[in-house]
């Protein structure tokens, strides 16, 4: 760092030990040198003994400024005391030990101050687009919800693409899924099943309204919610999801074997843990079919990680017939996106459900499988993000 400030080094004096200027206090990412064209215009290199001051123009100022922003924005969190630190670091505690160094410091402080406004005025500016953008019309916010036997961690590629478009994001694990241990068995309706997106929209903050996407019979848990908590939602999103008409079960969808593949009946397996003279309890997927099924698609890497991590799925919340009011389910634009190369729930079987039930509008991502948040992420996103963007009806 030596040369870095030997312009800014003060003439010698006679006394054994002489006091340093402001600007050798200056941490090395705000040192004046590291900023071309902000010293001094003298084409040669300025010597030790020069008894020319610095002298520093508006583009300093202003880069310090922005700098100082840029790192606040950085450490919002984590270091509120951000100005406090940063007057100190422009400032001396030595007194001047001279006529000139007096003058210097005077000069100094002048800079320091200029520079500390540009920094109030932009960490002000930076502060109230923050804040706007938390309101409840501003940062948009999208629920997560997964399909049968995933879980919350399905949805890692769109929830960082999301962030990155700085929209609020949370993905749920329903009950038994995921991160939520119970035994599958034991669930046997659908509120049970759709316990942590409810208490989610419970929990919300009055006036904060969010947008659902549900994924498979994820479809069947938000359009619940939805008529539970009507306030609380903006929009619904179904991507190949189970949209059920009025006084519709997700087994009602399922059950229309000629609009379901071979392999999807093949693919699935039930489980009675109460015994086979007693209706189902769970739903289990041919480990050896899984790929062809729902992952036709997806990456070799995302295959390995849905192989690991999902569960069964509960069979009694497909028995459900949900009841929709025109106040309530009906009082949200509802959109459906389709999923052209899915074998889990065809095509024909998505158009059936968008006739039964239309939506406010159709999207369609081509090439994709039955878990288009793993091969087709960044179309996925952004056909979520236009959605978020319509007006609302």
């Amino acid at each position: 760092m030596g040369n870095s400030f030997k312009c800014f080094s003060q003439p010698p004096q006679r006394k054994p030990k002489p006091s340093s200027s402001s600007f050798d206090l200056l941490p090395p990412w705000m040192s004046p040198s590291s900023f071309k064209g902000s010293r001094r215009k003298d084409p040669s290199p300025p010597s030790s003994s020069s008894k020319t001051d610095p002298i520093f123009d508006d583009s300093y100022v202003k880069q310090q400024a922005q700098i100082a922003s840029m790192l606040y924005q950085h450490h919002l969190q984590n270091n509120s005391d951000i100005l406090l630190n940063l007057n100190r670091s422009v400032s001396t505690k030595n007194p001047p030990s001279s006529k000139k160094q007096k003058n210097l410091s005077m000069r100094s402080r002048s800079v320091s101050s200029s520079i500390h406004q540009h920094q109030q005025q932009s960490l002000q500016l930076y502060i109230n687009q923050e804040s706007l953008a938390s309101e409840g019309n501003g940062k948009k916010h999208f629920v997560l919800v997964h399909g049968g036997g995933f879980g919350a961690w399905c949805w890692y590629k769109i929830i960082a693409l999301l962030k990155e478009a700085n929209c609020g994001v949370d993905a749920i694990d329903l009950t038994g899924s995921g991160a939520n241990f119970c035994d599958i068995n034991s669930i046997t309706t659908l509120e049970e099943y759709s316990k942590p997106l409810v208490d989610f929209l419970v929990d919300l903050e009055d006036g904060k309204q969010v947008i659902l996407v549900g994924h498979d019979i994820g479809g069947a848990c938000i359009s619940h919610a939805m008529e539970l908590h009507p306030t609380k939602v903006s929009k619904a999103i179904f991507v190949a999801a189970t949209m059920l008409a009025n006084s519709q079960s997700a087994l009602d969808v399922f059950s229309q074997q000629n609009l379901l593949s071979e392999l999807t009946q093949r693919a699935q397996k039930f489980l009675y843990a109460n015994g086979k003279n007693q209706p189902p309890t769970a739903i289990d997927f041919d480990k050896s079919l899984l790929e062809d099924f729902l992952f036709n698609r997806t990456p070799s890497k995302d295959i390995a990680l849905a192989s690991v991590s999902m569960r069964t799925i509960p069979f009694g919340p497909l028995t459900k017939k949900l009841t929709f009011s025109k106040a309530n389910y009906g009082s949200i634009p509802r959109f459906y996106i389709k999923t052209d190369e899915d074998f889990a729930i065809p095509p024909p079987l998505q158009e059936h459900m968008i006739q039964s039930n239309p939506p406010t509008r159709t999207f369609q991502l081509k090439g994709s499988d039955h878990s288009p948040f793993f091969s087709k992420p960044q179309a996925l996103e952004k056909i979520l993000l236009e959605i978020s963007d319509l007006a609302s009806m």
